[in-house]
């Protein structure tokens, strides 16, 4: 070797794995993200989530988290790189060579590490999504809409993460062959970074800040709601969580300088705990993208089990086998097809019943919104005619459900779940009905006192017979009444063939102007033509204002069977094709928490790695004072146990407080499928907490077989 490259290149391979620390951190974290966005961009997943709404705000709160857990990720990798090149750099300062000769040779590296490692990632994102994608529909379901279509723009979000990865390589490349003094540059490797002096009162102060950056981020936007009747922007919910990362922070801070040991032989953890200190900054960084990330995978693994156990009990406990409803204007099946179907199929109806509901208008409030400089404001302004709402008879209701009703004239019942909950389906403040036709009016008094509970009929109202028959007077028209048909069958669950059957004849025989959204009213539509409004759920609105209609031609998407006003209650058709329906959904946030869970695991890897490197000549001179295996094999077990243990810990208690705080202030109470879901979700911990644990045990065995114990 007689030139500077030569020397460079054989530092190089002598130097080669933490070559390849930098060179996977960066591979692994654009894999992810390209990954991730591709998935999350494609419009096999948007054509399911509306836009707007809660399921698409929570993948794309989990996104952030995931960049924002991958960019900290690739900058502590890069740091310690630059770490380890310092001290060959002062070297070949100190021996003559100028820093023109050192960046080149560095830029060099960087170009090679950033531009191969990032287009690699960037090019197998998209592969990987599908892979995974492809699994998914191999062995859980598989359908015509969970084919998985790519969007190229997609790739716009790799980019501009591989470029941040790019330029931060380079940035601190240039900004660590400004330093000047060369005494600086080859001690940088062993210079500590301690963390200043943490009191005691952290741990608990930042527990305490955890918890109340929790109720304070999920309570703070209903208040200004319901209070304020303002809509805060989306960075108010960001700056009302703030105490619970600083909370977050405080207590991994005092994790690793204090410790939560507090008997007499805290003093035998001093080794372990003066390293974790001395790596302080690395360390705490490290634990807090852990502990997010722990709490982001968890949060889209529970959407599963909260969803599929609640559909599953509360489909199960159907009082009624078959239950659809159709505008009375169709030219639906008649009972003697139905009959003649079942024939066909084997299949034997055991009873059958028949009501009649009508749409009348009520009354109700409506909010009048005023844009300001800090977001938008509202009013609420009493309407006589707002909406309009199915309408059953004491008679109609007892004929479908068995269960004897009785309304005072005068009156209103509405129809709860079958937990007694409302589920925001309707305002319990209706006064005043409304003929649509004629224009009569009946005042009503809300009686909430005995509630009605079939989740079948959920967010339908029950009124006197003979009220029923003086509203309806004049209403000649069969567009504004409802037909409800319910029936048994014997062996339900051997029913399958027949329901398909049935479902397609029901959509076969509906007419295009019911080929609306569950969302669509008609009085909603006249209240809004009154005031020269365009309404958002007309079919000829909706997709201006971000609401993709439904398609007989799509019947067995999920947008169809979730969102159509007129879609059937089978019970074994639900039962059955829950999954299928629900695919999309379910696939989305399975590929949420396997992408969350990757990099967890990598991050957490490599951060015990860098403990092997980091204090390899200290294990060696605790080794020549005479420390025996076990004590080191102890030490790096406690290093390694902190790095994993805490965040697991506090990320995974985080998220299942959060979500139980979500459940009960839904309604006040646990009911229970979302116990039954808690259930299932603790499973998933566990089997999570299980597959963490086997993480944990290869990591401690790849530090000792490095560290020589």
């Amino acid at each position: 070797m007689t030139t500077f490259p030569e020397v460079y290149a054989a530092l190089r391979r002598k130097n080669r794995a933490h070559y390849r620390l930098l060179a996977g951190c960066c591979f692994f974290s654009v894999l992810l993200i390209t990954a991730y966005v591709t998935m999350m961009r494609s419009p096999t997943v948007l054509t399911v989530l509306p836009e707007g709404g809660d399921s698409r705000k929570q993948v794309m709160m989990i996104f952030v988290l995931a960049c924002l857990g991958c960019a900290v990720f690739t900058i502590y990798a890069s740091s310690l790189f630059f770490r380890q090149k310092s001290r060959e750099a002062g070297v070949f300062l100190l021996l003559g060579a100028s820093r023109q000769q050192i960046r080149r040779q560095l830029f060099a590296d960087l170009a090679r590490i950033a531009f191969g490692t990032c287009a690699l990632g960037a090019v197998l994102g998209g592969p990987l999504a599908w892979v995974i994608w492809r699994l998914f529909r191999l062995f859980i379901v598989d359908s015509a809409e969970m084919r998985l279509i790519f969007e190229p723009t997609a790739y716009i979000f790799a980019l501009c993460f591989s470029a941040f990865v790019i330029a931060m390589l380079f940035v601190m490349g240039a900004r660590f062959l400004r330093r000047t003094n060369i005494i600086d540059v080859v001690y940088t490797a062993h210079k500590t970074e301690p963390i200043r002096e943490v009191k005691r009162w952290y741990g608990p102060v930042g527990i305490l800040l955890v918890i109340a950056g929790g109720l304070l981020g999920y309570l703070a936007p209903v208040f200004c709601v319901r209070v304020l009747h303002w809509y805060p922007p989306s960075i108010v919910d960001g700056i009302c969580y703030t105490p619970l990362f600083a909370g977050l922070y405080m207590m991994l801070l005092h994790t690793v300088v204090n410790g939560w040991r507090q008997g007499r032989n805290r003093h035998q953890h001093l080794i372990t705990a003066s390293m974790m200190k001395f790596q302080g900054r690395q360390t705490v960084r490290n634990m807090l993208v852990i502990t997010v990330l722990i709490a982001g995978a968890y949060f889209a693994s529970f959407y599963t089990p909260i969803l599929g156990t609640g559909n599953i009990i509360s489909t199960a406990q159907r009082p009624i086998d078959y239950l659809y409803h159709y505008r009375a204007d169709q030219d639906m099946v008649s009972e003697a097809d139905v009959r003649q179907m079942a024939k066909e199929e084997d299949v034997t109806i055991t009873s059958w019943s028949e009501a009649q509901g009508v749409e009348l208008g009520v009354d109700g409030w409506t909010s009048i919104e005023t844009e300001t400089a800090f977001g938008t404001t509202y009013e609420n302004q009493y309407v006589q005619m707002l909406a309009s709402e199915i309408f059953l008879s004491e008679r109609a209701y007892t004929a479908l459900t068995g269960q004897p009703v009785s309304v005072e004239p005068g009156h209103v019942k509405m129809v709860f779940d079958d937990t007694g909950d409302d589920q925001a389906m309707y305002s319990p403040e209706i006064t005043r009905l409304t003929n649509l036709v004629t224009g009569a009016v009946m005042e009503v008094t809300p009686d909430l006192d005995d509630r009605l509970c079939c989740t079948m009929l959920i967010g339908r109202y029950i009124l006197d017979d003979t009220d029923f028959a003086e509203i309806t007077q004049g209403l000649d028209d069969a567009a504004w009444f409802d037909r409800f048909v319910a029936f048994q069958v014997q062996d339900c669950d051997e029913t399958y063939p027949f329901a398909k059957r049935l479902f397609n004849a029901i959509v076969d025989h509906s007419g295009p102007e019911v080929e609306v959204l569950d969302a669509y009213n008609i009085g909603a539509q006249m209240y809004h033509d009154s005031v020269g409004e365009p309404y958002s759920m007309a079919p000829e609105h909706a997709e201006e204002y971000g609401f993709s209609g439904v398609s007989y031609a799509k019947r067995d998407s999920s947008e169809f069977r979730t969102y159509w006003k007129y879609m059937p209650q089978f019970r074994v058709l639900d039962q059955n094709e829950f999954i299928r329906t629900m695919a999309v959904f379910l696939m989305l946030f399975v590929f949420i928490a396997l992408v969350c869970f990757a990099a967890v695991i990598i991050i957490a890897y490599t951060r015990c790695l860098t403990i092997a490197l980091s204090n390899a000549q200290l294990y060696d001179d605790l080794r020549h004072l005479g420390a025996s295996r076990a004590y080191l094999f102890r030490t790096v077990r406690e290093q390694v146990s902190r790095v994993f243990v805490t965040p697991c810990v506090v990320g995974t208690g985080m998220i299942c407080a959060l979500y139980s705080m979500i459940l009960y202030l839904n309604d006040g109470r646990f009911t229970a499928q979302e116990l039954a879901g808690m259930g299932v979700c603790a499973g998933v911990v566990l089997a999570g907490s299980l597959i963490l644990y086997g993480v944990y045990r290869a990591s401690r065995s790849k530090v000792c077989k490095l560290l020589g114990i």
